[in-house]
């Protein structure tokens, strides 16, 4: 069981407060409060069917009661159950309007879940090469775990991000931050690239880098790092909100936080690349950590509030006419 406190305004606590209201979810709480437990481990015990526990158990995980995960079982998958702390505190006091809450969460260059790389191409790590230069196949090497620089002259690299926040909480912003770069042999500063991102499927926007960078080292690079080859990108922030998607602060679409579908406990996947109908196709590097400019690898941060201020927040939104307030991306 987590341990810890749940603390619960009274102002918000309406949906919670029915939650408990109920002779059998309580019942589930306490048979939750030995350990945890799958659903039909649940039923067993209470003496109910499957969809019945089901439904008990996705009220309490809506109401940030009780957490639910699937995991490998004996017969497949199953969905495991655990109290989400264990104790509850209501406070009588005012409601403050809080500030945002930020969630960050970086992943390694060669952490990607599935790319699509066209030559020039490849994959380094903090001593060599990953493969071989200009080797498709290098992508799928083991050894692409270690890689802190990857690039391809046309193609993507789709990440998988966890989303941990829990179900009382709502994303109103999520911003992906990455030091980026065309990708022509050797290097060439006049080289456009139109480089775009996917959130979870959904077109976000796309900046045209203005080429790929060399000439001078990148602060980071290690010294086996020939001096002709790419050297350093630059630190561009992509982000969506409520009131539209912009690319360092400057509007790119006008899709919406709410078009991401982002669900909790749910993956949130990130796709960069070229699109396949792109203006000016010149690929991409992507730095991560010891190389370039930036000791960062590709980031993803989730500002959230509970569920009921974002609710307030988009009654506020509304009523200005839904007038995007200005976006303040920017290097991290």
């Amino acid at each position: 069981m987590q341990t810890g406190v749940l603390e619960l305004h009274l102002q918000d606590g309406g949906a919670t407060f029915r939650a408990l209201s109920s002779e059998t979810r309580i019942r589930i709480i306490e048979l939750l409060g030995a350990g945890d437990l799958n659903i039909n481990e649940i039923g067993a015990a209470l003496g109910l069917a499957q969809p019945t526990v089901t439904k008990h158990v996705q009220v309490l995980d809506q109401v940030g009661l009780v957490v639910c995960e699937y995991m490998p079982g004996a017969q497949g998958m199953q969905k495991r159950c655990r109290l989400a702390a264990e104790r509850l505190v209501v406070s009588l006091a005012p409601l403050r309007e809080p500030d945002d809450c930020i969630e960050e969460v970086s992943m390694p260059v060669g952490l990607y879940t599935y790319a699509m790389p066209k030559p020039t191409c490849g994959l380094v790590n903090a001593e060599r090469v990953i493969g071989f230069l200009d080797e498709p196949q290098s992508f799928y090497d083991p050894e692409r775990a270690s890689a802190r620089l990857l690039w391809m002259a046309d193609g993507f690299a789709e990440y998988t991000f966890p989303n941990t926040l829990p179900s009382s909480m709502r994303v109103v912003r999520l911003e992906f931050a990455a030091e980026v770069c065309s990708e022509c042999p050797d290097y060439k500063h006049d080289y456009p690239s139109d480089i775009t991102v996917w959130i979870n499927g959904v077109e976000i926007g796309t900046w045209t880098s203005p080429g790929d960078f060399g000439g001078k080292r990148g602060r980071l690079n290690p010294a086996w790092w020939s001096d002709h080859m790419t050297q350093y990108g630059m630190m561009k922030v992509w982000s969506v909100d409520q009131g539209g998607s912009y690319v360092d602060g400057l509007a790119a679409s006008a899709k919406t936080i709410g078009d991401l579908n982002l669900e909790p406990h749910g993956p949130i996947t990130v796709r960069i690349g070229i699109k396949s109908d792109a203006r000016h196709v010149g690929g991409f590097n992507l730095f991560g950590r010891g190389f370039g400019n930036y000791d960062q690898d590709p980031t993803i941060r989730l500002h959230y509030v509970p569920r009921n201020n974002a609710q307030r927040r988009q009654a506020a939104f509304d009523q200005r006419g839904g007038e995007a307030q200005p976006d303040q991306g920017g290097n991290s």
